[in-house]
């Protein structure tokens, strides 16, 4: 196991104006946190780093589950940071950080099989902070990405039948943000939750309070989701997920607290 020593090949390949893939489960990135901060982005350098196994892993057991790296990726400068909604997605998303070329670029990816979707036959590039809305809505936004984006449209379709009008984003930058939809969203009062599959404490959600508290939206009401402060034991995900309370219903209820305080102020 070699983590440290891949991290600083990779950013010596890229000093060669090499571009170097390294590819590190989620969990033993960990170990090369040191040479992240400071051979790849310190440096700047141009390393695709592919985050396996991000989020929960079922059998692969207690000490593989993938839930700290957005927490202590988030907070280095200069990273990019993103995860795709499908496979579909995923395979623009690596094209795009193969023709990236301003610095560190990392893309999680869970463990398990792709969804089945039809897979585009051309490539594009997705411009990098960019989100992407799933369904409309005008009553509360959710804010989410990677394998929780069917949880976050199936509480919606619910939500929707009971009156309440749900924006679904695919924030598949986790940073940069996408600023200019943040802003629009905060400015319309609109009520936020995020949700993740990874740690809440200095995760996703924490980002974007920070980005309401730093640009002056301080009566926004933010909720979220995500895994709480503990290590999560082996398990099958969907019993692990229901034990957490990272669920579909639980996505409802708290929708449904939003949208009832923004009727109460208006």
């Amino acid at each position: 196991i070699a983590e440290q020593h891949a991290a600083t090949v990779a950013a010596g390949l890229a000093t060669q104006n090499m571009k170097p893939f390294l590819a590190i489960y989620s969990t033993f990135l960990q170990r090369a946190y040191d040479q992240v901060v400071h051979d790849i982005c310190r440096q700047n350098l141009n390393v695709f780093m592919g985050i396996d196994r991000a989020g929960l892993v079922g059998a692969d057991g207690e000490t593989h589950q993938g839930v700290f790296d957005i927490a202590f990726l988030r907070h280095v400068p200069n990273m990019v940071l993103m995860m795709p909604k499908d496979e579909n997605e995923g395979q623009h998303m690596v094209y795009t950080a193969l023709n990236y070329n301003d610095g560190p670029i990392a893309m999680r990816f869970p463990r398990g099989n792709g969804l089945g979707v039809p897979m585009d036959q051309e490539y594009h590039t997705i411009p990098i902070g960019t989100w992407e809305v799933l369904k409309e809505g005008d009553d509360a936004v959710i804010l989410t990405f990677g394998t929780t984006i069917p949880m976050a449209l199936k509480a919606a379709e619910i939500l929707e039948k009971r009156r309440i009008s749900v924006k679904v984003v695919n924030a598949r930058f986790i940073k940069p943000l996408d600023e200019k939809m943040l802003n629009d969203l905060l400015a319309k009062n609109l009520p936020i939750l995020t949700i993740e599959e990874a740690v809440l404490q200095g995760g996703f959600g924490s980002a974007i309070l920070e980005f309401a508290q730093n640009h002056g939206f301080y009566h926004s009401h933010i909720d979220r989701i995500g895994i709480p402060d503990q290590f999560i034991e082996h398990g099958d995900v969907d019993s692990l997920l229901e034990e957490i309370g990272l669920t579909t219903e639980e996505v409802v209820k708290r929708v449904s607290i939003l949208a009832r305080k923004k009727q109460q102020r208006a």
